[in-house]
């Protein structure tokens, strides 16, 4: 599971479908409907918050917007939609960094178009999230190095 910190306009479209069908799956781990991936370190961000099921509505609804600007057609039913981005998660300069390097990785090997007009731009960041100082999150699995 990878619920990215940056922004959903970065993924191509194999990881914007599978942020959505990712998306719903820590929804319904939050909502407590399934009972596979409750300790998932992912979704340690949500779970730190007063509200997790907004907070994930929050993220979700995000990228629906992604999708719906490409033309996918995602099930907005799935979610309870929120317009705004209300009080954002705190997420690591670190963080971003990781995860803007694993994102290009994975773009390399599976849609160099997409690599190429991603690899000269700067991370933007999730419209749930803020960014403060730090390292990469104590939750992040495979973290060879902090950045």
């Amino acid at each position: 599971m990878r619920l990215w910190s940056l922004h959903p306009n970065h993924l191509d479209g194999l990881g914007l479908v599978t942020v959505w069908r990712e998306g719903l799956l820590a929804r319904a781990v939050l909502l407590g409907k399934t009972r596979g991936y409750r300790h998932h370190p992912q979704l340690e961000r949500f779970k730190a918050v007063a509200d997790p099921a907004m907070a994930i509505d929050r993220y979700l609804s995000r990228v629906l917007d992604e999708a719906k600007a490409r033309g996918y057609r995602f099930d907005a039913g799935k979610i309870v939609y929120q317009p705004r981005a209300g009080r954002r998660i705190s997420v690591t300069a670190g963080q971003l960094r990781f995860e803007w390097q694993h994102l290009l990785g994975k773009l390399a090997s599976r849609s160099p178009v997409h690599w190429r007009a991603q690899r000269r731009q700067k991370p933007q960041l999730h419209a749930s999230f803020r960014l403060v100082p730090g390292p990469i999150a104590g939750w992040e699995r495979g973290r060879a190095q902090d950045f």
